[in-house]
């Protein structure tokens, strides 16, 4: 039986859930977003979110409020009259005013194994601590931070050549199969929902671009997940010779020097213990490379210095 839904979201992660729902004859009622942001070549034009995007090309009403705290957003919410809402990566916080007004509930898909990773960036946490698995996670919205009771979860292992934007991809979409599926349970009564253990949780701290900065004192698989966890935003730098370099892309390699420096003509820089070799890169103004393609025109011999 299809369900009459609310939909919010925001970012690319959240257009194939969206795309499921409505491909699986759910009626979208309406779809709640964050407002357009300046953008475009000369940051003047108003950019509209992703969802917003789909969701124009769906015909769905879209909704991009300010709040919802007010009475007055309450009373537009409540007017859709929705079985549900479901909410993926919205960005704003529902007070119990709003989780209340569905019938049965808001639903959020939260990218990590709950309680493990909670709040903001839990993508690149997973791939920054070296978590061998990650996942995807149904659970019923309570006020707390992702706190709620969980319905269902999909696993994903982590290898270490997967970079945040890897895993944000396959979870997108296994997230959106595990909400039509979710959805489908909940429209026919048969979805079990489970409390969260208060054992192993831990916060997934917005990432601050403070953080991006390489450094080489660590171990090599450590400063491996690290560039892996930040590419490609806000990417994992270093500086050669006085200029910025973002490494995007990089594997685990053989040799042993001062951290930071190269050992090669293979871009293998070492690390605290062992080293890597970078794989994929930016330098400061330019597009992103392959390392081959970066030494041809910057040529760097053994013994430079990346700090």
């Amino acid at each position: 039986m299809p369900l009459r839904l609310i939909f919010m979201g925001t970012p690319d992660f959240s257009v194939p859930t969206l795309l499921e729902l409505v491909s699986h004859g759910h009626e979208i009622a309406a779809v709640y977003t964050r407002a357009p942001k300046p953008g475009g070549r000369r940051g003047l034009q108003l950019q509209p979110t992703p969802v917003e995007e789909a969701a124009r090309k769906l015909g769905v009403p879209v909704l991009t409020p300010k709040s919802l705290k007010t009475p007055e957003a309450l009373d537009e919410f409540r007017a859709f009259d929705a079985d549900a809402a479901v909410v993926v990566a919205y960005g704003m916080i529902l007070p119990q005013a709003i989780l209340d007004a569905p019938k049965l509930g808001c639903y959020n898909l939260h990218a990590s194994l709950l309680p493990r990773w909670r709040g903001a960036a839990p993508i690149n946490r997973a791939i920054m601590e070296g978590d061998a698995v990650s996942g995807v996670m149904v659970m019923k919205m309570d006020v707390g931070l992702d706190t709620g009771d969980v319905a269902m979860a999909e696993r994903v292992a982590i290898p270490d050549n997967m970079t945040a934007v890897d895993l944000h991809d396959r979870l997108s979409r296994l997230g959106a199969d595990l909400m039509v599926r979710a959805m489908a349970a909940l429209a026919r009564g048969g979805l079990q929902l489970k409390k969260q253990s208060e054992d192993g949780v831990t916060y997934a701290a917005k990432i601050d671009k403070a953080e991006a900065r390489i450094d080489w004192t660590r171990p090599a698989r450590a400063v491996l997940r690290h560039i892996h966890g930040l590419s490609p935003f806000p990417g994992a730098w270093a500086e050669l010779e006085n200029a910025r370099v973002k490494i995007l892309r990089c594997e685990l390699a053989k040799g042993s020097g001062e951290p930071g420096a190269v050992l090669d003509d293979q871009l293998t820089i070492a690390c605290g213990e062992e080293a890597i070799r970078i794989v994929e890169l930016q330098r400061e103004g330019k597009g992103r490379m392959q390392a081959a393609d970066f030494l041809r025109g910057v040529p760097l011999k053994a013994g430079v210095k990346f700090t």
